[in-house]
């Protein structure tokens, strides 16, 4: 079993690093410069529980294309670009791969593997979940929040799973992946805040007005899947009911009862603060933009998710929190 990793950023590079610590094969596929001090150097992969490995360079095969990567009959791919290259991605795919070649995806949103399978409908498209944060730095990719990965059930996955969780990577496949990426997407309402907050993810929380504008993103987002008819997996030790009125409690009573939400490291920021500082597009289109596309298909507004997705798109904006109360409205 050969692992491709296409989109090797964060995730990717955790995911692969973990499989090829334990000994499989691994390419990574990304930007030259991200994987460069990966090429130069290995890769060290650390979590929050204390694991600490060094993949060494050549432990590790690097590409800049999926073509380069060469995927053969033995190759998984798992898919990690971001929600706005998945068409692209999905075109090399389709060009690279052979029909069959299963490809995993392991992005934020709602509705990538649809996308995938639009654009390469030769292969076997499965959806998945990342719940964890994860920072890249260097050569060094680092596991900064709990949870485990969850994949779309499937002959593909029940022989992937074992691998997975050999590796160190906790694996469950729900019986329903897509209310599981309901429910993720109703956490990753948080990204948008913490990326305009321009504060670690802990901080943030830690801050009531920044907490009462993602509950009121989430309030919104939960009416809209009601009126939907969809039900979003719980994945924290919270129903996702109960995540608003927690969210809005006052801080000292919101760290006793949100301990668990509070357990990551002191320095972790969300992957969308790290696109704003690079210059990059987000994915708040997968993410607020996904609650306002279910929204009008039900007949509904969700004005507070789109002018996330306004705030998001043009200047970079830092906001204090009281301030994002009131350009929301809150």
């Amino acid at each position: 079993m050969h692992f491709i990793v296409f989109g090797a950023g964060a995730i990717g590079c955790y995911v692969g690093g973990r499989l090829a610590a334990h000994g499989h094969s691994v390419t990574l596929v990304g930007r030259a410069h991200t994987l460069q001090p990966i090429a130069a150097q290995g890769l060290r992969v650390t979590d929050l529980d204390g694991f600490d490995r060094t993949v060494p360079a050549t432990g590790l095969r690097i590409a800049t294309s999926l073509a380069e990567a060469a995927p053969g009959a033995d190759s998984i791919v798992l898919l990690c670009v971001k929600s706005g290259a998945t068409e692209s991605a999905a075109r090399e795919l389709a060009a690279a791969c052979a029909p069959g070649t299963p490809v995993v995806s392991l992005q934020n949103g709602v509705d990538n593997a649809a996308r995938i399978a639009a654009g390469a409908p030769a292969q076997h498209v499965l959806a998945g979940m990342v719940p964890y944060n994860v920072v890249l730095r260097g050569a060094h990719v680092h596991r900064a929040s709990a949870g485990h990965l969850q994949l779309q059930r499937d002959a593909v996955t029940e022989r992937l799973a074992p691998v997975l969780e050999a590796a160190g990577l906790t694996t469950v496949l729900p019986p329903d992946i897509r209310a599981v990426q309901w429910g993720k997407l109703l956490l990753n309402l948080n990204n948008p805040v913490n990326a305009l907050s321009d504060l670690p993810l802990r901080q943030e929380l830690l801050n009531r007005d920044y907490r009462r504008v993602l509950a009121a993103l989430q309030s919104e987002a939960l009416a809209v899947m009601a009126r939907a008819g969809i039900q979003p997996a719980r994945l924290t030790a919270l129903a996702p009911a109960l995540l608003p009125p927690v969210l809005r409690l006052p801080d000292w009573l919101f760290k006793r009862v949100a301990q668990r939400m509070l357990q990551i490291d002191a320095t972790a920021r969300s992957s969308m603060w790290d696109d704003l500082e690079a210059g990059r597009v987000t994915e708040v289109d997968a993410l607020c933009g996904a609650v306002v596309r279910l929204a009008t298909r039900h007949g509904m507004v969700a004005p507070l998710n789109a002018r996330m997705c306004e705030l998001l798109s043009g200047p970079r904006l830092r906001l204090g929190g009281r301030e994002m109360r009131r350009t929301l409205g809150i």
